[in-house]
């Protein structure tokens, strides 16, 4: 056999192992796209029925014999009225022939216990509606607002349902006079936490989200930006700069649970800062992501070329303005999307939010970063910890509305690495 046969036979065998390894890249590439569209198509249904809220129309009497008002009665005389009472009345009267006791409390649940605050909301933007008979679309209870999107099974035996006959019937009953009704659930989206499953939002958490990632920005961008730049265009290359790059690089691999140790020893214990406040969290998370910034901006810094540095030295530039005139500007995209990244994995991070107390159960919206507050990624973990069905469909669709936070933001890195990157 001849020496051009071998080469032949050789390259055949390099071609075929080549082709074999460009199969296999691309079945894995195709295997983790069915897992990733089957764990979003998964999250998806289950979050959608989370944006639809069951209502009921009831017609409810605000006379002054029932509430004790009239157009005259002032903002604080309103919201000491009893509109549980006339919400009470007015499902009665839709059902008279409840007497009993208990048959009583069961026809109550119908409807949400916030029911009584959006009526007062309603009165408090409109005093006209008073001394009035009207009709008002009122939240349904979490039962029922499961069992009308089908999550509780109407032909199971009624012991194993959790909703039983007779709220059944009152419920079809009220099916059947189109009294039933499911609309955009706005609320969870305008709304705080609740211990309530169709009364919970996540705009409090939103709120927090921001605030956080706000303060992080501001805290971690210039001091990475500025670190980079002294390490590599004024940084002497002695020990004590190599001992320092070997701690960034080391600092980037630690967990983050880490953090948010120092979190609560430093910032919370000693230093006395608040307990679950934005601003905690902004300082913990900006010490975790400085090392990410630090890299990516001294990798954009280096990819710019010697040549730019020489021709502004060479037209008498001081080293001082070469760095902020021409390499920085140059590195600057490469910066913005590190930066970008590194927001992202902050908005991302449970463990070290959890050891400063941003896992409190907090009601109110947070107005500034000093408000108890908590983020998106804890609000996951405190509604799937929680044991209430409703909460099930509000936990997906947190997730996914923290998914298209992070879609946006790594799309966002894309885009501007893409529109001013330069070749060079």
């Amino acid at each position: 056999m001849n020496n051009s046969t071998l080469i032949k036979q050789g390259l055949k065998r390099r071609y075929r192992k080549e082709q074999a390894f460009r199969v296999l890249g691309l079945t894995s590439v195709c295997i983790a796209l069915l897992f990733l569209v089957i764990l979003l198509l998964d999250i998806s249904s289950k979050a959608l029925p989370a944006f639809i809220q069951t209502q009921i129309e009831l017609t409810v009497d605000l006379s002054s014999e029932q509430l004790g008002l009239n157009k005259d009665s002032s903002n604080d005389e309103i919201r000491q009225a009893d509109f549980r009472a006339v919400i009470r009345a007015a499902l009665l009267k839709r059902f008279p022939a409840v007497t009993n006791r208990q048959d009583k409390r069961s026809l109550y649940s119908l409807v949400s216990t916030g029911a009584e605050y959006q009526l007062l909301d309603l009165v408090l933007a409109d005093k006209s509606l008073l001394n009035q008979t009207s009709t008002f679309m009122l939240v349904a209870d979490d039962d029922v607002d499961a069992l009308i999107k089908g999550a509780i099974d109407r032909r199971l035996p009624e012991s194993d349902r959790r909703v039983k006959n007779q709220k059944l019937n009152w419920i079809e009953a009220l099916e059947s006079d189109g009294a039933v009704h499911s609309t955009f659930n706005w609320q969870f989206l305008t709304s705080g936490d609740s211990r309530e499953p169709e009364l919970a939002g996540i705009k409090g958490a939103l709120m927090g989200s921001f605030y956080t990632l706000f303060m992080t920005l501001l805290m971690s961008f210039p001091v990475a930006v500025a670190s980079a730049i002294y390490l590599e265009e004024f940084a002497p290359k002695n020990r004590l700069i190599d001992l320092i790059e070997i701690n960034i690089n080391n600092l980037a691999a630690v967990p983050s649970i880490v953090y948010g140790l120092l979190g609560l020893a430093v910032f919370i214990n000693l230093f006395g800062m608040p307990r679950s406040a934005p601003v905690v969290g902004a300082v913990v998370l900006s010490l975790m992501t400085l090392p990410t910034i630090i890299i990516a901006s001294r990798s954009a810094i280096k990819a710019v070329p010697p040549s730019l540095r020489e021709a502004a030295l060479g037209v008498g530039a001081s080293k001082m303005q070469t760095v902020f005139h021409h390499v920085l500007p140059a590195a600057l995209p490469g910066m913005l999307t590190g930066t970008i990244i590194g927001m992202a994995q902050a908005l991302g991070e449970t463990a070290p939010l959890l050891m400063i107390g941003m896992v409190a159960f907090i009601v109110d919206i947070p107005q500034s970063i000093i408000d108890p507050a908590t983020v998106l990624p804890i609000q996951v973990y405190l509604w799937a910890d929680s044991p209430e069905r409703g909460f099930l469909e509000k936990t997906s669709a947190a997730i996914l509305v923290l998914l298209v936070f992070l879609i946006v933001m790594n799309a966002l890195a894309i885009y501007l690495r893409k529109k001013f990157e330069k070749k060079w």
